[in-house]
């Protein structure tokens, strides 16, 4: 098992944006024009967000992403350093500006309404992914979402593979693509990790119910993961772990003040405790634990728990 002297290495393969958070009393309706309360520029994307939540806990992280050459892309590498990732194959697109992620939350109720621009992402491609084989390779864990192109993902998983199964590959579909996910993508995943809407779209089914989201999980493992988990929010998430019963996993009932990377807390966290050989249950519970952390505070990375605020975790 990993420990502080010989810590797990995880290698991430996907996105890096700005935050543009506007807090507001409510969400506007199309057309209107209101008056937030607060803005915030934050680092995000969930590759970032991923790879960062996974270095607080005291992973060795690399980062494979591509930035605009602009004010955005330089403190978004300012930002990896400062985290203590690993920037060998962060790269830059001398024609893309760097990825952005304008975020409207509603004060009330903590959630929020997003839409990413993409940028630089779209830039990174499957020779980018062949040239940090690598990193990708020595990794414990490799993750990978949907803000880059499919075909790059798709790239990093099967160099991942490469690898004689020692790689754990965790996908974590988002956005919810709108094409079907290519059955080899599947098939070389070993954790994938939809939220309730993505698992919807990537499924038909709807997950309103623990019994639902059984069913649609059990649909996805049988294209080829070997686990599903999916996230419900403040109901917590629900896995199926190869041939066993859905298990769901509750989480900690609390006043959300903002939601925002909440999901990407989950995926770094569980990243982590899988790379340290802990299995999907406590891997699960634990990642849970950390997101609910998160939306207590404001902000995306900047609401991520830092390894010592989750000591009890760790041990």
């Amino acid at each position: 098992m990993a420990s502080a002297q010989n810590p797990p290495k995880i290698c991430m393969v996907g996105s890096s944006n700005i935050d543009l958070i506007a807090r507001t009393p409510r969400l506007p309706e199309p057309g209107e024009t209101i008056v937030g309360t607060l803005f915030q520029m934050g680092y995000g994307g969930k590759g970032a967000n991923q790879a960062v939540m996974a270095a607080k806990l005291g992973a060795q992280v690399t980062a494979v992403t591509k930035l605009g050459r602009d004010v955005f892309g330089e403190d978004t590498l300012k930002n990896y350093r400062g985290q203590g990732i690993d920037t060998t194959y962060v790269m830059f697109d001398d024609e893309r500006f760097s990825g952005v992620a304008p975020i409207w939350v509603d004060e009330r109720t903590g959630q929020n309404t997003i839409i990413i621009v993409p940028g630089a992402n779209m830039g990174l491609s499957p020779t980018d992914a062949r040239t940090a084989s690598a990193a990708i390779r020595a990794a414990d864990v490799l993750i990978c979402q949907l803000e880059i192109p499919i075909e790059t993902t798709l790239e990093a998983f099967r160099i991942a593979k490469e690898n004689d199964g020692k790689t754990l590959t965790v996908f974590n579909p988002a956005p919810a693509p709108a094409d079907p996910l290519p059955d080899e993508l599947l098939r070389l995943t070993d954790v994938l990790a939809p939220n309730e809407t993505e698992t919807t779209i990537l499924t038909g089914m709807t997950v309103e119910t623990l019994e639902q989201a059984a069913a649609a999980a059990q649909v996805l493992s049988k294209r080829g993961p070997r686990t599903v988990i999916i996230t419900l929010g403040e109901r917590g998430a629900l896995f199926v772990d190869g041939n066993q019963p859905a298990q769901h996993v509750p989480a900690r009932q609390v006043q959300a003040v903002d939601s925002t990377g909440a999901g990407d807390a989950f995926i770094g966290s569980l990243a982590y405790f899988l790379a340290t050989g802990c299995s999907m249950r406590v891997a699960v519970e634990r990642a849970s634990t950390i997101a609910t952390l998160s939306v207590l505070r404001h902000g995306t990375q900047s609401s991520f728990p830092s390894r010592d605020e989750v000591a009890e975790l760790l041990k």
